[in-house]
């Protein structure tokens, strides 16, 4: 096709016209090539994306073209195409070589030219491919995307990527032609679109302030230009161009324009062409975490602004262009900030911290060794310096920081002299003014923030009004809509983040839109985010249905989102209840007059909230032409609340000044009043319309400031600093946003003040309130929270707790009241610094800038993963709760556990006072009392502050000076735990307790009153089931066989002070681990067959997301009762809907919640997901103790893969933050499964790697469920639904392991004889059924050891063995190991082949002692045998013994009919164990107390009762049973008969004593040595039933 058919556009650079631009290009493109670039062979590399679009074109018009050329003397050229991957890992040194095989493998030569078509990473890579192909060969760009078209096939820069970073291999090579056919565009996705307009915005920036005016106002133009498709070809010539097309086209040529321009003057990057990086030096390592999933565009978007924010913070760029600039990138729909939904929400966000940015920015062409480099803008069109500036790395973490802290001092300007940011109230008004109006009006002074950003987007949406900016965007020209609106395209909300204002006078507004036959939607819908959801908008709904508005809830009910029809307003008569804020008042006053009908508006319900604000709005409107009238009462003239609207239309006054807003303004005069300076506000004084310039004088004046005001400025002088007076009482009805001020001032003010009139506050972007009153806290400061405001009692400066981290709720009148206080107050940090974007979007530059206190950044790195130091373990724990919960007998069995001292406190106070708590209250009264008590804890606590328990009176936290003590020891460490109990058992007890005095009121009142303190003060809850009685008498059934409190307490407490923390022993490399998952919506039912159901499994996982319940209560409940039952770590999720559970997905707060519930209640393991909020994870990390964090990911869809990159990155993050990491993916192919195992063996090879769960749901996924070592999650067929498709159970995971060679069986066996009658066959071969192991025991009976034996242990299949008699002593010496048990025993019964560096070893144990130490602690706990007996003293008697010690028994008697071997016995214990010899069985001496243990080694064939004495046989006497004060246990190790002399003894002479037979401590015994085999607990119910029932038949 000849050139002059197409129209083309052609921009010069490097003095070549090189450049062409148009509609349709490609048979221009083959025709230009062909004719001005002759070659042998022409490549067109692209990758699979754009071929299917455009390679089937040109390959037909090269085809035809070449066709046509005559060969003459020379072959015809050749055309050859290559098709690469997608994407940016194509751009790598592999990716190059594959292009450059390619070309060798066809024979190119140098004369070759190469056409680059595709994106920006298509044409980096042929064109680094071009620059070394042969040395060199030429080759074309021609652009695909619009980023490409503006930005990187222009200035010959090539390169690829490599690990370290973007872009840096590579070369400067020139292109010959660069052809930009911008009908390619409109087969590219919009979020490309808006990728390539960060470039063209970048662009303007720099170089073009007019251009920059065109891209702002133009957005909705130019992406309309892309949003038509061209039919035959439109476009390429001049006649069929579209208006929007020549948009587009001047767009894209006026961007390369600019860059040509540069790239000419310095075509190497040596200063001038550091321009073009504006945005990216930041945006480029932002880019390289968050790749390839956020777009290069994008990340170059966050980076402009941040970069803009480092050249405000260095005084050079104003407010007004940051937020000029901000507001033109969100226009084509680019994120401006790393909280932005599309970049918060990613698993890689996780991974971008200043220190990772910073090191990445160290890698950047503009730097100078060490001196970062980065492009400033001075103005919109203008950067700094024509080159990139040197900006230090504080300054740049600075920027970056989420958080930061403001270092104390004398502001260094003072006096101060400043003006704040314009009125956002006024603000707001002064747009829906200006836009209803008729006619032009400038805005001056107008805050440039969130807020108003959200407004004039929304008035633009609903094409109320068109904006633009003069005075380089100092003013905002507003062009009246004259009230005409429209409904938003179909699909599009208006969306206004927390902008409260915004929402409330759009709500109005929107009833004003008149339906229009050319609307695509129905309704407009107004929506904002998760807290704008929670508040109210209720009352102005109401009112404006009752009027005859169709407003529709969307979601909850008197709340966004709404939906709102287009039926204009009524007007007529309107009753609005105003008692809960002024802006539904004014968001009809505005309105009004476009209404059908006059208004006449009247306040309802109550006192009117901040009538200032209503008058502010009156005035305006009567400014821009409307009249209010307010009605007065007749005769008396006072004013009512009604108010009457006429019709009409505003008209636009040429210009209108926004005053300075009064609310900001309090902050720098709150600053010279707490530090002792002097500030001075211009644009606010004694005229204002704002309620809150009254702030200077009502409170600052009364708080010891002196005060200047003339009608449009402010003075004030702080007093001496410290000297701040309290204010008995300050109603704030007419400033309530400067409440927060007053407070922060109030803290360190002399006395109580009384703040009231401010309950509106609880429903602005918080509840303001508790927020002062939670962050005040974290000072030491004590409030007290009233129906309508508060009350602070004011401390000296100095007793101010330093380094408290504020959380400021996203709002931004918190983060700046508190940096009042943090001016004086050491270490203070302010999160989420960002929030003041609302109103004041430098209040951080002009406080070091314009204030002169220097403002550090701060990250809030995630901590480190470790449990609690060894240490801090021995920490005291302190008990507090209600009385009658338990706590002193709690804390006995703790301190018996933990091996600690138990202190009662009231026992304490009486040691102390001489006197009881009961008569020193009615001596001296309640008040004394506390005090007393309060110095009593603070005097444990630094005197008994290491292992000790120690046990609160229930109103110990009555006192805030108490409840200080109590927080202050969580916060060093220390641990308080709540003790907690059914209430009704708690009112039933004391209603017969005693020795305490009374209440004076209901229990239950008290209990109320206390409960938030017992939750504030403490770290831990136990939740306390025992049955309790008057005065303190608690009984336990000794004999009950249930695990008992003894054991839970030992276990709650051993765990969370660190000491012996209860965690899976199986949890480590080289063993395999199990958890299963309960799917009971209430886990009582499961209780009965949770044996059954958890065998074989290391850990029991609570999936609360599927209990029936999500409260605190009830899910503690459900943990209480899981403890009663077992021992078993346990797994707390809270799994959401988009990871596969039932817990809603925005609940992130609940789930929080509920999660550091677990960690109080104890919980093992804690599921925490990664999608969680970042600040959460840090909280529950930070507080973990001994508990450990699963780091966890869920991925659902099967979109992700493990050989992804975001697989790599989702595991970095997980690793980074948990104890355990967990990724779930789902497999639709075997190979997932292969790819799993080897994503895993992959991170699991690294250094230090941490736990690791890798694997695929559904049932393509089951392999990698068996293949799993760590923690695999299995259910049971017993269970109503299995928690994720594709689980399977315990058993038939061991059954595939064995299929697969992964679980080899391996031969047990009982070596001894006679053993033909044993049960040990029974116990083990029913455990390995139930269990689903391969594995088989078998009897090997002998005479002696020999070679038998001797082979058979050397087997590879040989898995362990029992040993009875008599080869217990002889099989030593075929061992290679003892265990301490069996040294002290003298004696081996087990044998366990263990791996030790590759080379198995056979130790030898003895588990005689743990069979009968378990028979023993299953009726009486440790520490509690006062004294015990042993009959006889052979090896049995020897593990008697052992056992007795390690049960902590005081004494052990031992009785032998052989004088002689008892004595060897007992001198084979000294001196470590007290064993005393006694010469006659029962005959016990006055100083002795009887046993409550006895346990018998010598067959029952040799003994009688006295009834039936037979010779030569022991003869037991009834005395033997003289303990009758409490539990006791008898246990004879003979297994025949079923009852023996001596167990029938017992049975017949003492009710109080328990009887256990020889084949109980088999048992014991056997699971002992069953676990040290497998390294699995034994299934105790059902094996000891089938030995039973195998015993009971041969019996």
């Amino acid at each position: 096709m000849a050139a002059t058919s197409t129209d083309v556009r052609r921009i010069s650079i490097l003095g070549k016209d090189s450049i062409h631009c148009g509609f349709h290009l490609i048979p221009y493109i083959v025709h230009t090539v062909l004719t001005q670039l002759s070659a042998s062979t022409y490549v067109l590399i692209t990758d699979s994306n754009i071929a299917k679009f455009h390679l089937t074109t040109f390959e037909n018009e090269f085809d035809s073209a070449l066709s046509s050329l005559s060969n003459g003397t020379h072959a015809r050229p050749r055309f050859l195409s290559h098709i690469i991957s997608p994407g940016e890992l194509s751009k790598s040194r592999e990716g190059k070589a594959a292009i450059e095989d390619f070309l060798l493998l066809n024979k190119c030569t140098r004369d070759t030219v190469i056409l680059a078509l595709g994106g920006g990473v298509v044409g980096d890579l042929v064109g680094f491919v071009a620059a070394t192909f042969m040395r060199g060969v030429r080759f074309c760009q021609i652009p695909t995307s619009l980023l490409a078209m503006v930005d990187s096939s222009v200035g010959g820069k090539t390169a690829i990527d490599t690990p370290r970073g973007k872009n840096l291999i590579g070369a400067f090579w020139q292109p010959e032609f660069i052809f930009i056919d911008a009908a390619m565009l409109e087969t590219l996705p919009s979020r490309e679109f808006s990728n390539g307009m960060a470039e063209v915005v970048k662009t303007a920036a720099i170089w073009d302030a007019a251009e920059f005016d065109s891209l702002e106002s133009r957005s909705a133009e130019i992406f309309a230009a892309i949003q038509t498709p061209s039919v035959n070809h439109a476009g390429r010539s001049k006649k069929t161009r579209s208006q929007a097309q020549e948009l587009l086209l001047s767009v894209i040529v006026g961007s390369i324009s600019v860059k040509s321009h540069i790239v000419t003057i310095d075509p190497t990057e040596k200063g001038l062409r550091n321009l073009v990086n504006f945005g990216h030096s930041i945006g480029h390592a932002i880019e390289a975490v968050l790749t390839p999933t956020i777009l290069h565009g994008e990340c170059v978007s966050i980076g402009m602004v941040l970069e803009a924010e480092l050249s405000r913070q260095m005084g050079i760029l104003s407010q007004v262009s940051v937020g000029r600039l901000t507001r033109c990138l969100k226009a084509y729909n680019l994120p401006v900030s790393l909280s932005d939904p599309r970049i918060a929400n990613l698993p890689a966000s996780k991974l971008i911290t200043i220190e990772r940015i910073l090191d990445i920015m160290k890698v950047d062409k503009k730097n100078r060794g060490t001196e970062k480099r980065i492009v400033l803008l001075s103005r919109i069109g203008a950067t700094h310096e024509q080159q990139a500036t040197p900006v230090p790395d504080a300054l740049i973490s600075k920027t970056l920081s989420e958080s930061v802290t403001v270092v104390p001092g004398r502001p260094s300007f003072n006096p101060v002299k400043m003006t704040t940011p314009g009125s956002k109230s006024i603000s707001n008004r002064a747009l829906v003014l200006a836009a209803l109006g008729t006619g032009t009006c400038r805005l001056k002074n107008l805050l440039h923030s969130d807020d108003t950003q959200v407004m004039m987007a929304a008035l633009s949406e609903l094409k109320g009004a068109k904006f633009e900016w003069e005075d380089g965007g100092e003013t905002l020209v507003v062009h009246g809509g004259q009230g005409s609106l429209s409904v938003p395209p179909k699909g599009k909300e208006l969306y206004l983040g927390n902008a409260g204002t915004a929402a409330r006078f759009l709500t109005s507004v929107c009833t004003l839109v008149q339906k229009s036959p050319n609307d695509e939607a129905d309704t407009t819908v107004i929506t904002g985010n998760a807290r704008m959801k929670q508040r109210p908008i209720g009352p102005l709904v109401t009112a404006l249905r009752a009027n005859g508005s169709e407003i529709d809830y969307l979601e909850s009910e008197g709340c966004l989102p709404l939906s709102i029809r287009p039926n204009g307003l009524k007007g007529g008569n309107i009753q609005l209840a105003a008692s809960v804020s002024s802006q539904y008042v004014s968001s009809v006053l505005l309105c009004a007059p476009y209404a059908n009908e006059p208004i006449t508006l009247e306040l309802i319900g109550g006192q009117v909230i901040s009538q200032p604000y209503i008058d502010m709005t009156i005035a305006m409107m009567k400014t821009f032409g409307i009249q209010v009238a307010r009605r007065a009462e007749e005769g008396t003239g006072k004013l009512l609340d009604i108010y009457d609207i006429p019709k009409g239309s505003y008209q636009n006054p040429a210009e209108y000044s926004i005053e300075s807003d009064a609310s900001s303004a309090t902050y720098p005069l709150a600053i010279a009043a707490i530090t002792g300076t002097s500030c001075t506000i211009q644009n606010i004084g004694s005229a204002s319309l704002q309620g809150d310039a009254r702030f200077a004088r009502e409170v600052l004046e009364r708080m010891g400031c002196q005060v200047s005001q003339t009608a449009t400025e402010t003075t004030v002088q702080g007093p001496p600093m410290g000297q701040l007076k309290a204010v008995e009482e300050i109603d704030m009805e007419v400033m309530t946003d400067a409440f927060l001020t007053a407070t922060a001032l109030a803290a360190v003010a002399n006395g109580k003040t009384r703040i009231i009139g401010i309950a509106n506050q609880r429903v602005k972007e918080c509840n303001r309130i508790r927020a002062m009153i939670d962050e005040l806290a974290k000072f030491g400061v004590s409030t007290i929270e009233l129906d309508d405001g508060l009350e602070i009692i004011g401390k000296p400066i100095e007793e101010l707790k330093k380094g408290a981290s504020v959380h400021c709720y996203d709002d931004h009148r918190v983060a700046m009241a508190f940096s009042v206080l943090a001016s004086i107050i050491t270490g203070t940090i302010l999160e989420e610094k960002r929030c003041v974007e609302k109103t004041w979007p430098n209040w951080w530059d002009d406080l070091q800038n314009k204030i002169g206190l220097e403002v550090k950044g701060v990250e809030l790195a995630t901590p480190s993963v470790s449990v609690s130091s060894t240490s801090d373990a021995h920490k005291s724990v302190v008990l507090i709760g209600m009385r009658g919960t338990g706590k002193t007998f709690i804390g006995d069995l703790a301190a018996s556990a933990l091996h600690w001292t138990c202190i009662d406190a009231d026992v304490h106070f009486e040691t102390v006072h001489s006197i009881g708590v009961r008569q020193f209250v009615q001596e001296h009264g309640w008040p004394a009392f506390r005090d007393a008590e309060t110095n009593l804890l603070k005097d444990l606590l630094t005197q008994r502050g290491h292992n000790h328990v120690i046990s609160l009176g229930g109103g110990i936290v009555e006192t805030s000076a108490a409840r200080d003590l109590l927080k202050d020891w969580v916060s060093k460490g220390g641990r308080v735990v709540h003790v907690v109990r059914n209430i009704d058992e708690v009112v039933e007890y004391l209603g017969v307790e005693g020795s305490r005095p009374a209440y004076g009121e209901p229990i239950t009142e008290v209990f109320k009153r206390r409960a938030p303190w017992f939750a504030e003060c403490s770290s831990h809850r136990f939740i306390n089931h025992v049955e309790a009685f008057a005065d303190g008498k608690i009984v336990i059934d000794p004999t009950d066989t249930k695990r008992g409190v003894r054991e839970e307490v030992a276990r709650f407490f051993d765990h969370i002070t660190g000491i012996s923390a209860n965690l899976s022993p199986n949890l480590t490399s080289g063993r395999r681990s199990y958890f299963l998952s309960l799917t009971y919506p209430d886990v009582m039912v499961a209780l009965p067959k949770l044996e059954e159901l958890s065998a074989g499994v290391d850990a029991l996982e609570v999936r609360v997301d599927l209990l029936r319940d999500h409260s605190e209560g009830y899910v503690a409940d459900q943990i209480a009762a899981l403890r009663r039952v077992t021992s078993l770590p346990l797994i707390f999720t809270v799994r959401s809907v988009a990871e596969g559970g039932a817990f809603p997905d925005n609940a992130h707060k609940e789930a929080l919640q509920l999660l550091n519930l677990a960690l109080g209640l104890g919980v093992e393991y804690i599921d925490v997901e990664m999608r969680l909020p970042e600040q959460g994870i840090r909280q529950l990390v930070g507080r973990k103790g001994a508990s450990q964090i699963i780091a966890s990911w869920h991925e659902w869809t099967g979109r992700l893969k493990w050989n992804s990159p975001e697989a790599q990155t989702m595991y970095e993050i997980a690793s980074r933050t948990g104890d355990i990491v967990k990724m779930v993916f789902t497999a639709s192919t075997m190979q997932d499964n292969f790819d799993c195992q080897t994503f895993a063996a992959k991170m699991n090879g690294r250094p230090n790697a941490k736990p690791f769960i890798a694997i695929n749901m559904g049932a393509s996924g089951q392999l990698s469920r068996v293949l799993n070592p760590t923690f695999s999650p299995v259910s049971h067929p017993l269970q109503p639904t299995r928690a994720a498709p594709g689980q399977i159970s315990f058993a038939q995971v061991q059954k595939a392991l064995h299929l697969i060679g992964e679980l080899p069986a391996k031969k047990f066996y009982l070596f001894g004889s006679p053993i033909a009658h044993s049960l040990s066959p029974t116990l083990h071969n029913s455990a390995f059924e139930l269990l689903g192991l391969p594995h088989t025991y078998s009897l090997l009976e002998t005479s002696d050891v020999g070679s038998e034996i001797e082979n058979t242990i050397s087997e590879p299949d040989f898995g362990g063995a029992s040993v009875t008699i008599p080869h217990k002593l002889n099989i030593i010496p075929l061992l290679d190991q003892l265990t301490p048990a069996a040294k002290a025993m003298g004696a081996v019964n087990t044998i366990v082949p263990m791996d030790s560096n590759s080379k198995r070893v056979l130790v030898g144990d003895n588990t005689d002692w743990l069979g009968i130490r378990g028979s023993i602690a299953a009726r009486i706990a440790v520490g509690h045998i006062h004294s015990a007996l042993v009959i006889g003293a052979g090896g049995t008697s020897r593990a008697a013994i052992y056992a007795l010690h390690s049960l902590g028994a005081k004494v052990i008697y031992l009785w032998n009919r052989t004088h002689s071997r008892a004595e060897e016995l007992v001198t084979s214990f000294r001196p470590d164990i007290d064993v005393r010899i006694v010469d006659k069985l029962g005959e016990w001496s006055e100083d002795v107390v009887a046993p409550n243990v006895i346990v018998s080694t010598i067959p029952a064939s040799e003994t009688c009762l006295e009834s039936s004495s037979e010779p030569e046989h022991l003869v037991y006497p009834a005395s033997l049973f003289a303990y009758t004060s409490g539990p006791a246990i008898v246990l004879d190790l003979a297994y025949k008969p079923v009852e023996t002399p001596l167990l029938k003894l017992a049975k017949l002479t003492a009710s109080n004593w328990d009887t256990a037979q020889g084949v109980e401590v088999l048992l014991q015994q056997g699971y002992a040595q069953f676990e040290k085999w497998t390294g699995r607990r034994c299934p105790q119910g059902p094996v000891s039933r089938n030995v039973w029932k195998v015993y009971n038949s041969r019996a």
